[in-house]
């Protein structure tokens, strides 16, 4: 009589392969319970830092302190103060449970995740403007343009220092114009006879739903990429930084970073002229989506007519944006590389030349690794186009990383910059992408942290 069973397994190999079954799934069991329990923490923490953040200093522009009542939204009353060191223990908190969620995302349920991001939003979407005055600003350059015959390229909110906007812009900026696409200031313009509360509220609107409807981009694109969809989903909604610093700053990238994702998610599905058009929309709303253009070109030598196509929805759609601005701004847009650049030089110590400039005392030196560092990055996209041209690279990944050596490189390194990759990072067929995105968001926040600590942006770190 044979010893063995089925299929010729042993007794003993049948046993084997019984408990390594049994720990795979007690261990994928094990993370769905981590998982939940990230998912858990997020919402947690994003409700302490909404419920909080009319009253934790560290939270608010310093244009916003104390807030007024009409600013302070429906969490305003809550009277919570979390202090430098509590607000610094919920958001290392909030990162390690979108670490842990990010993880466990593949044994999570889709709705599950879902929701959590929709939650999130919602919370900050009710919370006062948080840590920047840019939300503020934006109503200043609709304003000038609108009510008082102001051209925003040509002039800084400082021409209109008596309009009710005018106490709550940050000093550093009163005297900069706007450096942000015509299709953004068109849009400022339409929101422009709102108050300054109903205006806050409105473009944190756009914010979110713009991150929503990033999210959902990516979920679509994910399936056609052959990722993990609700991975990727988790990836770029439960961001710490993109919930708070972006969505509850009311910062205009998000709406950039959804036209941009709707251009390449037009692109994989091969409509390419509406996916270039799209790409010139993004670039419209801020000169920064004008980066996954080369790409999408030289990504569309893969198909026949794909490169040709891209182009003309491109040029078609940056023509229309030409004529829009010249009929609203005349030739005022043609300061914004100048502005650009005189924006840029307002960062302070968080960048790498910012650093060596205002905290080592090394002008000259943070200067000259300024522009150094921005060779380099140039050089760098350059080299990525030329593989992915030549099919070595993706043009997906040659864009994320692109999008790295820009922040790395950046002269002012905002934490909302961060949301410009994330979406790249979740499609991505390069895991050493991936990592990267959730490594280089733990820095940017660590940078951050190091400020809300008394004293902390002294440090010589």
């Amino acid at each position: 009589m044979s010893a063995h069973g089925p299929l010729g397994a042993t007794p003993q190999s049948g046993t084997f392969e019984f408990e390594s079954s049994a720990l795979r799934a007690r261990t994928a069991a094990a993370r769905q319970r981590v998982g939940l329990l990230a998912l858990s923490g997020l919402v947690l923490t994003g409700l302490l830092i909404s419920v909080s953040a009319a009253h934790t200093a560290q939270l608010l522009p310093e244009s916003v302190r104390p807030v007024p009542r009409y600013l302070a939204g429906p969490f305003g009353g809550a009277a919570l103060d979390l202090h430098s060191y509590g607000l610094v223990v919920v958001l290392v908190a909030m990162y390690a449970c979108y670490v842990l969620a990010v993880r466990a995302a593949e044994r999570l349920s889709a709705r599950v995740v879902l929701m959590t991001i929709a939650a999130l939003y919602a919370l900050v979407l009710l919370a006062p403007p948080m840590l920047s005055t840019d939300i503020f600003s934006y109503g200043a350059y609709g304003r000038m343009g609108t009510l008082y015959g102001a051209n925003p390229y040509l002039h800084g909110p400082a021409a209109i220092s008596l309009d009710p906007v005018y106490p709550f812009i940050g000093a550093k900026w009163v005297t900069i114009p706007s450096a942000y696409g015509p299709v953004f200031t068109a849009l400022s313009y339409v929101l422009a006879p709102l108050s300054v509360a109903s205006s806050v509220l409105a473009y944190k609107a756009l914010a979110t739903l713009a991150s929503l409807a990033t999210v959902a981009i990516v979920w679509n694109a994910a399936r056609w990429r052959g990722v993990d969809p609700v991975k990727a989903a988790a990836l770029v909604g439960l961001n710490p930084i993109t919930v708070i610093y972006g969505v509850g700053g009311g910062h205009n990238d998000i709406l950039m970073i959804a036209a941009m994702m709707a251009g390449v998610y037009a692109i994989l599905q091969h409509r390419d002229r509406a996916g270039g058009g799209l790409l010139s929309v993004a670039t419209g709303i801020k000169l920064t989506g004008f980066v996954m253009l080369p790409f999408a070109i030289a990504g569309g030598a893969l198909r026949r007519t794909g490169r040709r196509d891209i182009v003309v929805g491109a040029v078609v759609v940056a023509a229309l944006v030409m004529a829009l601005s010249f009929a609203l701004f005349g030739t005022g847009p043609l300061h914004l590389p100048a502005t650009i650049h005189t924006s840029q030089s307002e960062g302070d110590w968080h960048s790498v030349p910012g650093f060596i400039s205002s905290r080592l005392g090394l002008g000259t030196i943070g200067r000259i690794t300024g522009i150094l560092l921005a060779i380099g990055c140039v050089g760098v996209i350059c080299w990525l186009v030329r593989r992915v041209w030549r099919r070595e690279v993706d043009w997906i990944d040659g864009a994320g990383w692109a999008t790295v050596a820009m922040l790395v490189t950046a002269s002012s390194l905002l934490p909302w910059y961060m949301a410009w990759l994330m979406p790249l990072a979740a499609l991505t067929s390069d895991r050493r992408l991936w990592k990267t995105s959730i490594v280089l968001t733990g820095v940017v926040q660590l940078i951050e942290l190091v400020g809300y600590i008394p004293h902390g942006g002294s440090l010589g770190l």
